[in-house]
């Protein structure tokens, strides 16, 4: 199929047609209009917590008795902090700026025209996403705040909770100006109409994949549709010899455990060869002690007891779990040529206090973001400052990093002129 072929299947026809009148119609409404729909879509959310709790229960259900891993089980659940955080975002939202509400520049050429670069929505925008529901609220209110349209497709697994967050986002919606039907969801989970939709050019803008590597690639490889790539995350921990070990142990320990489903924790950690007798023990013991286990080269193995020999692909995969790799560097360079070979251009984090290292790390790693003596869980939209994130991208074309409301717009030269002509 080519992106001239028209997709036939009605569920998606339906759907497009629903979302490109409903792009339409946010193009001309104001940010106050949109502000109170993510505060009427954040009231609803709170008033039909139960309900969602109960979906979400039973997708935990039929996740456990199908097998599903203790890390997708946890990014499938939610409970009621994680649903007060969510809809805390959406109210974080309607306080932001209004991406369309203004221009990038203006000015007036020789020819007496008045031009001005105008941000846009940039129309209807489809969402493919696995196991976490909270996506579900937060590309929404993303979505709806930069005036788009979107058009969700989540996992099977969490197609009850999916259904009951959208359900009740809806209805927050038809107390308000914006059309409910800005927010759609695809109930069918077949990966048959997965393929049709990444290639539905004639509805959709923009599509944008949130999960795991094979999901990702998946979608570059079928899609016609332009694709936002968001990436994986290996992310690194360098520990530089001028490094305060106390700080490194709690950055370790919290960028490792603090949650470790999401594509921001850490896999891998790097320790100088100068420092790593003395400071091996003291840092592997606190990962032992949070229940992490360590796969480490052939220094690691002789430095910790119960470490586990590591492979090539403890290097170069997400665990997304209880597990982290431990390699022991010769020095900065050494350092470096790891991150530059294994990094996913995710979030990559020295440990140092010696000021020329830190500033070399920052030009030589070429990550979304780059951190000094702080942990990569802050790689997330909300902690950015931006009230949620549709994904974070590792590409470098059109967005970067956590993917806020200007990453969800476009452009657009607006002219005025008063009866010029060219000569």
């Amino acid at each position: 199929m080519n992106e001239n072929t028209m997709i036939e299947n009605e569920v998606l026809q339906q759907l497009g047609k629903k979302a490109k009148q409903s792009a339409r119609n946010l193009r001309s409404l104001s940010a106050e209009d949109k502000n109170e729909a993510l505060l009427s879509m954040a009231k609803a959310l709170k008033d039909n917590h139960e309900k969602i709790l109960e979906a979400n229960a039973q997708d935990i259900k039929n996740g456990q008795e199908n097998g599903l891993s203790e890390a997708l089980v946890e990014r499938l659940t939610l409970n009621e902090n994680r649903l007060e955080g969510i809809a805390g975002g959406l109210i974080k939202m309607a306080g932001l700026e209004d991406p369309t509400a203004r221009s990038d520049g203006q000015w007036v050429n020789e020819a007496g025209l008045s031009i001005s670069k105008k941000r846009v929505p940039l129309g209807v925008i489809g969402i493919i996403y696995e196991s976490r529901p909270n996506v579900t609220a937060d590309a929404s209110g993303l979505c709806l705040k930069a005036g788009n349209a979107v058009i969700l497709r989540g996992g099977k697994e969490a197609m009850n909770s999916n259904k009951a967050i959208v359900e009740v986002l809806q209805g927050g919606l038809a107390k308000t100006n914006v059309p409910k039907d800005s927010i759609q969801l695809i109930t069918d989970p077949s990966r048959e109409l997965a393929a049709e939709f990444m290639q539905f050019n004639e509805s959709v803008d923009c599509l944008i994949p949130r999960g795991g590597a094979g999901l990702i690639q998946a979608v570059l490889k079928q899609a016609t549709v332009p694709v936002i790539e968001t990436g994986t995350g290996n992310c690194h921990m360098y520990v530089h010899e001028s490094a305060d070990i106390d700080m490194a142990k709690s950055i370790l320990v919290n960028a490792k455990t603090h949650r470790v489903s999401v594509c921001n924790a850490l896999e891998t950690l790097l320790v100088d060869k100068s420092i790593a007798a003395d400071v091996m023990p003291e840092l592997t013991e606190a990962l032992d002690e949070a229940g992490v286990t360590v796969h480490g080269d052939e220094t690691v193995c002789g430095l910790v007891e119960n470490a586990v020999p590591a492979e090539e692909s403890d290097y170069t995969d997400e665990y997304l779990g209880y597990d982290i790799a431990v390699k022991v560097v010769d020095g900065y360079d050494s350092a470096i040529g790891h991150i530059e070979q294994y990094s996913t251009g995710h979030s990559d984090v020295i440990v140092a206090t010696d000021y020329q290292a830190i500033q070399n790390f920052l030009n030589d790693v070429d990550s979304a973001a780059v951190y000094v003596n702080a942990s990569t869980r802050f790689s997330d939209g909300e902690m950015f400052g931006f009230g949620g994130e549709i994904g974070i991208s590792t590409q470098k074309l059109h967005a970067r990093g956590p993917m806020g409301l200007e990453a969800l717009t476009s452009y657009k030269y607006v002219v005025e002129g008063s009866g010029q002509i060219r000569e």
